[in-house]
């Protein structure tokens, strides 16, 4: 079911997606989506809560990528919230943005892993700090802390835009629009399926 307020006719109905568009070959896409994540470090994860069904999200820091760097990785207490929540639905949204307005979406499903081969090769000293140490000999912060887990999300789709112009130039489109009415080619607006995620892993 789609939704629609107006028709336009033969004229595109969302012209900055029209004209920002792009489709280049496969590894580029990827690339720049990885490069992309990898500059942003932090993302917002977004899971259904599990005893209302609304949606939540969350800053989590990005601690590794797999899967060609599309599958993300990310610590997690297990006696969080957001791991009830994946218990219950693994459907799961990652979002970047920078301070530039760039920005990308991936969406996938979420493994809750505790098997302490994955945490110890993804542990990280910091952890210490969010956990803290129980002083029990058990819950320590330490890379054998039951409570530290890792979320892995395996893309399925991904949506991201990235600047093609300086930021003067983006300014000079942006009023030339406001101007004319023609929307401004300011950006790299790019889509990749589940299949064309599939063929980059």
């Amino acid at each position: 079911m789609s939704f629609s307020n107006t028709d336009t006719g033969d004229k595109p109905a969302d012209p900055y997606k029209a004209v920002n568009k792009t489709e280049p070959k496969l590894k580029e896409k990827v690339e720049d989506l990885v490069d992309f994540i990898e500059s942003c470090k932090f993302g917002m994860m977004t899971t259904r809560i599990e005893s209302n069904g609304l949606l939540v999200s969350r800053c989590m820091a990005l601690a590794a990528k797999e899967g060609g760097g599309v599958d993300l990785l990310f610590h997690t207490n297990t006696e969080s919230g957001k791991t009830d929540d994946l218990k219950s639905d693994p459907k799961i949204n990652i979002a970047f943005l920078n301070p530039s307005g760039e920005w990308a979406s991936v969406s996938g499903e979420a493994e809750i892993i505790t098997d302490r081969d994955v945490v110890r090769k993804y542990y990280s000293p910091t952890l210490k700090a969010w956990l803290g140490d129980l002083g029990d000999g058990t819950h320590d912060g330490g890379p054998e802390d039951p409570r530290i887990a890792v979320i892995k999300v395996s893309a399925k789709t991904a949506t991201y835009a990235i600047t093609s112009k300086t930021m003067l130039g983006r300014g000079v489109e942006v009023a030339k629009g406001t101007i004319t009415g023609s929307a401004p080619s300011v950006n790299k607006l790019r889509e990749l399926s589940e299949d064309e995620l599939k063929e980059c892993k």
